[in-house]
This record gives structure tokens, sequence and C-alpha cells, in this order.
């Protein structure tokens, strides 16, 4: 083979709706790793890119939340094999981008996939430690259950660019809600590079859609925006997170205020899965008309 060979370099695109487009602004931005050299040209979104995203978000809801829980842990586990297949490629590109050798990246993309599967785990689980049946006053069956907030735009953390990311999207989309994810502003490539591990792990397209760029443009338009019902601001500065959460107050979505400072290989609880669900409660009568605990 010749010695002369020209790289052939990865050309980095956006994901929504399950493919990946260019920004529709044709602009790009260098990306440099910790000692300030080139790694690639990523997309610079857009507010229409953004805007195309919560489209692709909503449509995919629909079938995302009503599929079974075990369905979704089942894609989400899906999402943690590919993820190993391609571990020496995310080895690469945690380590340019957080400024790790390699053996630490190594350890990153390893606890990033160990997240999946803590996350699959919990898919079909969640819903019986916070549903269940309240004790009422009355000849009455009161149950109240888990159900998904819906479009969730998700700021990932600046730092930790790899686990961090992953730990904020996959509580969203396990719990049957779909994202918008704004990747972090500096290190956006690993980002970009789940969006192909996901294409190819069963996840419906539009579940998870992921946007590179300057945050603070693109969280402005998916803070205001009358078709997101939660926002995680976990990638915000205090200031931007203030800015955001006064636009996000138009249509009263659910604000999650972020825990940037988190320590990411920590135990990730349970508080993610239920930052974005809503509690349905039904009513119903026992006795000769109820369908079950009739008396006698």
């Amino acid at each position: 083979m010749s010695d002369n060979r020209l790289s052939v370099f990865k050309t980095y695109k956006l994901y929504v709706g399950g493919k990946f487009p260019r920004s529709e602004s044709g602009r790009v931005y260098e990306v440099t790793d910790s000692k300030a050299r080139w790694l690639a040209n990523a997309p610079q979104s857009s507010r229409k890119d953004a805007r195309d995203a919560v489209v692709a978000a909503r449509k995919a809801f629909g079938g995302w939340s009503g599929a079974t829980a075990y369905n979704r842990g089942q894609i989400l586990y899906r999402v943690a094999e590919m993820l190993e297949g391609r571990k020496d490629q995310f080895v690469r590109e945690v380590a340019d981008a957080e400024g790790l050798s390699k053996s630490k990246a190594a350890a990153v993309v390893d606890a990033a996939i160990d997240r999946w599967v803590w996350y699959a785990g919990w898919t079909d689980k969640i819903g019986q430690v916070v549903g269940g049946a309240n004790p009422v006053a009355g000849p009455f069956f009161n149950l109240s259950t888990p159900e998904p907030t819906g479009v969730v735009a998700v700021l990932a953390p600046q730092e930790s660019s790899f686990l961090g990311l992953v730990s904020v999207i996959a509580p969203v989309i396990a719990t049957g809600n779909t994202a918008v994810v704004v990747a972090s502003a500096d290190a956006p490539l690993p980002a970009l590079s789940l969006g192909e591990v996901l294409a190819t792990s069963d996840l419906p397209g539009g579940v998870v859609n992921i946007l590179s760029g300057r945050t603070a443009e693109i969280a402005a338009p998916l803070a205001s925006h009358q078709d997101v019902n939660a926002i995680d601001l976990t990638g915000a500065d205090a200031a931007l997170a203030k800015e955001l959460e006064i636009a996000a107050a138009d249509n009263l979505k659910r604000v999650h205020r972020g825990d940037a400072a988190f320590d990411w290989s920590a135990d990730p609880g349970t508080h993610r899965l239920t930052a974005f669900l809503e509690t349905k409660t039904v009513w119903h009568p026992t006795g000769a008309l109820g369908v079950s605990g009739s008396s006698y």
C-alpha cells in the first residue's frame, strides 16, 4: 500500500429525524482538541434546524411513547451493543474531545455503555416505583400511573462531553419522551458520532435528534417553541439558564435546572427518569358496577 495515501476525513453532520443533514444555513465551525489542534468542522445549527428537529421529535413521539416499556428497554440495550462494537472509534474521539489519555477515555466510554444498560433496565420498572394505588375515602379505585411529558429539549453538559451526554439523553427516552439534544459546543464530535450509533440500533427516527453549534443560539428557539414540552438546562450557564427559563414560561414547560457540576460517574439514581414524567390519576367505582372488587 502506498505511503502517500491521503486520509479520508470524516464529514460530521447533524442527526435529525433519523437522517444526517447538514445545517440548512451551510455554516460550519472548527472543532479543536485540548491543545488547540484542528479535529474537524462541525455543523453550526440554525434556528431552522432547531425547529426541524422539534417537528421530527413530535412526529416520533406517538409511536415511541406508545411502545411497550419492555420494547424501549430492548432498544436502549441495542444502543449499548452497537456502541460496544464501535468502542475504539469513541475512545479516540473522547480522548481528543476531553484531553484524556487513551486508558481514561476507554473508562469513560465503558461507563457510557454501562449507563445505556442501566437505563434499559429501568424502562419497565419505573412505572411500578412511582405509580400505584392510592387509598381514598369512598367506594373507588384510585390509580396513579406515570406518562411521558412529550418533546424534551436537552442541553448536554459542556464538560464531560460523552458520559454526561449519555446521562442526559438515556433517561429522557427511556421513559417514552423524544429529545432534541444540543451537543457540547466545544466538544460536539462524540455526540454527532452517537447519532450514527442510534441510527443503527433500532431506535425510530426522530426519537433523538442531535444538533451542534452555539448553545445559546440553538437553545433560544427551543425554549420558546410552543411544541416543546420540557427543557433540561444542564448545559447552560447561569445567565443563559435564567434567560431560557423566562422564555420557557410562555407555554408552561417543565424545566429541569440541570446539574452540570454533578459527578457523572456516580450512581445516577432515578431522579432524571422522573424529571420528565407526568402523573395520570384514574378513579373507578367499586361495587356492582366495577370491573373488580365487587361486594356481596
